[in-house]
């Protein structure tokens, strides 16, 4: 593979800087191309720098694009782990071929990812509760006009370091029900990774930022009824000791956090069920007190213990507005996989050599 060294490094963010989420990028980037002639080809890692497109680029004007969310974690050895990156790259083919995007080699993505993160390993923050997020992305770049899809692509990875997800860090959040915008539909593209379903969500996101929440918790879109996910995070609700978390029916992100939160639970003999749970039902479990925990679950947050949640203007608290003993599990056992501190029975740990 090919490597293009840049003339300069860019400049670390001091230790101990805040980080936020998404606001520094390292050195490098991997990138790939597809032609319908030659197929996916041209990988290589090269200076993360600006790339110039022109306007009539396909992806500017019909959203053909898809991405993936990863982390990279420091271990206690120095060496560097990524967490189940081959749930991503098959998720991302999925979301591929859902958007008629080529399915790309998932052995040379994850050759392209092992290389940029042996160059850009001296980004990966140490502090508590800190990581390198793993941005792949495809675009269409065929330049012409025409909905229809591109026979031109490009997949990238780029990476920044990233401290919490929510500035709150756990401290639990508030989701607003949204009963009026539709983030997604059964039969749409809702359990694919695009684009466009982060574009659809951004509304009813200002909204409850206004409102002072933190995020929206979306219904389904035929019935307002079902309760289906949160913009970033899949959501699960502990009720009567049992965790329940909304089925797949193909308007909800298969997320990996959630996958691997429901095979934690199994193993430790914690009741868990994946179906439909209307918002009725969540409210009336809270009502009677059998409502223990709600919480989300994804790449960006991990775990994140859901304290409030407002619907048809009535403020509903969670466990006090604390985080539960299930989250907490759940949060320290995942965690710990992640930055090697606890044991990896399942293998979920990918060391970079």
């Amino acid at each position: 593979m090919e490597i293009i060294r840049r003339k300069q490094l860019k400049e670390k963010p001091a230790a101990g800087t805040p980080l936020g989420f998404g606001h520094y990028f390292t050195d490098y980037m991997f990138t790939m191309k597809y032609t319908a002639e030659e197929g996916w080809h041209d990988a290589k890692i090269e200076p993360n720098e600006p790339k110039p497109f022109d306007l009539a680029t396909s992806i500017f004007h019909y959203a053909q694009g898809i991405f993936e969310g990863m982390k990279a974690f420091r271990q206690p050895d120095g060496s560097i782990a990524v967490f189940r990156p081959d749930e991503n790259w098959a998720r991302m083919n999925r979301s591929a071929t859902r958007m008629c995007i080529p399915n790309f080699p998932e052995d040379v993505a994850e050759e392209g990812l092992e290389e940029l993160l042996k160059l850009d390993g001296g980004w990966i923050p140490t502090q508590p509760g800190t990581a390198l997020y793993i941005r792949p992305t495809i675009v269409a770049t065929r330049v012409m006009l025409g909905v229809h899809a591109s026979t031109e692509y490009l997949f990238f990875i780029i990476l920044s370091p990233v401290g919490s997800y929510y500035a709150h860090g756990l401290e639990p959040t508030k989701l607003i029900v949204e009963d009026h915008y539709t983030r997604a539909t059964i039969g749409g593209t809702g359990e694919a990774k695009c684009l466009g379903n982060y574009a659809a969500s951004m509304k009813a996101g200002e909204e409850a930022e206004e409102k002072g929440f933190d995020q929206v918790l979306w219904l389904d879109a035929n019935e307002k009824k079902y309760v289906e996910e949160v913009g970033s995070m899949n959501m699960f609700f502990v009720i009567g000791g049992e965790v329940v978390t909304p089925a797949l029916v193909g308007s909800i992100l298969p997320g990996i956090t959630r996958k691997s939160c429901i095979q934690v639970l199994k193993d430790k003999n914690i009741p868990v069920c994946e179906r439909r749970i209307s918002i009725d039902e969540v409210i009336a479990a809270q009502k009677n007190g059998t409502l223990d925990e709600a919480f989300g679950t994804g790449t960006a947050a991990v775990i994140s213990p859901v304290g409030l949640i407002r619907y048809q203007g009535v403020d509903y608290a969670i466990n006090g507005g604390k985080m539960g003993p299930i989250t907490k599990m759940l949060y320290d056992t995942i965690t710990g996989i992640q930055y090697g501190t606890a044991p990896d029975p399942y293998g979920w740990r990918k060391i970079v050599k």
